[in-house]
């Protein structure tokens, strides 16, 4: 269970993720979206906002689309005429404050006169960390806002995956992984990641544990038969902690892999030897 803040709103709402109470079937309810507009909320933060706003124009084609701020969209929250793209920070259990930003898709009706929490979720995706973006969380943000239409355009015609988000992001990944060359930021490695494993990991001639300029690079160039790790952590993470862990295809920028473990004292931030063993193999 966790609670989600509208980025940097004061207010703490619930929005329990895949877990809403609807009559009609998730499939049923997503039928209208390419009918509807998205209003894409852009909140204070300028700097990711600014990014936001030029990818959704670069990549969103499955429906008509308009920017609003965070003041109108709790005008607007209430129609059915919208479904919105909201940044919103969550808190998971056992956290403290805030760790990860969401970037959220909702449906618009009058059951968002409750709060955030009472609408209709679609799909969420970690964007950056709750306390602000990074040059590198920019990188990503675009396959990130494609993942998140590619998603909702499957989920409307299968019931399976509008209701097993992860399982369509990770299904067939280790054979998406066969043969390609896999880049990870040594940055990006869980202390989990001892001298020892570090020491049979390189074994792995397909897995390159780079700068993470290079990694970045490699998904920028969009190389072909390659696969890009990037880790989405809090700041300053703590025991509970959540941290995500995902993988891109370098020249589609397809999201393939999206996994996410509670940071403790055995597993800090990043990815782990156990996902990493058979890449590329």
């Amino acid at each position: 269970m966790k609670k989600i803040i509208l980025s940097l709103l004061t207010l703490v709402i619930g929005l329990p993720l895949l877990a809403q109470g609807q009559v009609s079937t998730r499939k049923h309810r997503l039928l209208d979206f390419p009918d509807k507009m998205t209003q894409v909320v852009l909140s204070e933060n300028e700097v990711l906002s600014a990014a936001l706003r030029q990818e959704v124009i670069n990549v969103w084609t499955a429906t008509t689309f308009e920017f609003c701020s965070l003041e109108q969209f709790e005008k607007l929250k209430t129609s059915d005429k919208y479904y919105f793209l909201v940044p919103v920070e969550s808190r998971f259990k056992g956290e403290e404050e805030p760790g990860i930003t969401l970037l959220t898709l909702v449906k618009g009706g009058a059951e968002a006169a409750k709060g955030i929490g009472e609408m209709h979720e679609v799909v969420s995706l970690p964007i950056c960390a709750a306390m602000g973006s990074t040059q590198r969380d920019l990188v990503y943000l675009g396959a990130l806002v494609q993942a998140i239409q590619d998603y909702t355009l499957e989920a409307m015609k299968s019931e399976a995956v509008a209701y097993k988000m992860s399982t369509w992001f990770n299904d067939g990944f280790k054979k998406t992984a066969e043969g390609k060359e896999i880049y990870i930021a040594r940055g990006d490695l869980s202390s989990a990641c001892s001298n020892k494993e570090l020491e049979k990991l390189k074994e792995n001639p397909r897995l390159h544990l780079v700068e993470a300029q290079e990694a970045d690079e490699v998904f920028q160039r969009g190389t072909s038969d390659a696969l890009v790790g990037y880790v989405i952590a809090p700041l300053l993470p703590g025991q509970g902690s959540i941290c995500y862990k995902l993988f891109f295809e370098a020249d589609t920028h397809r999201l393939c892999y999206l996994k996410r473990h509670k940071i403790t004292d055995k597993k800090s931030e990043g990815f782990l030897p156990s996902e990493l063993k058979s890449l590329g193999k």
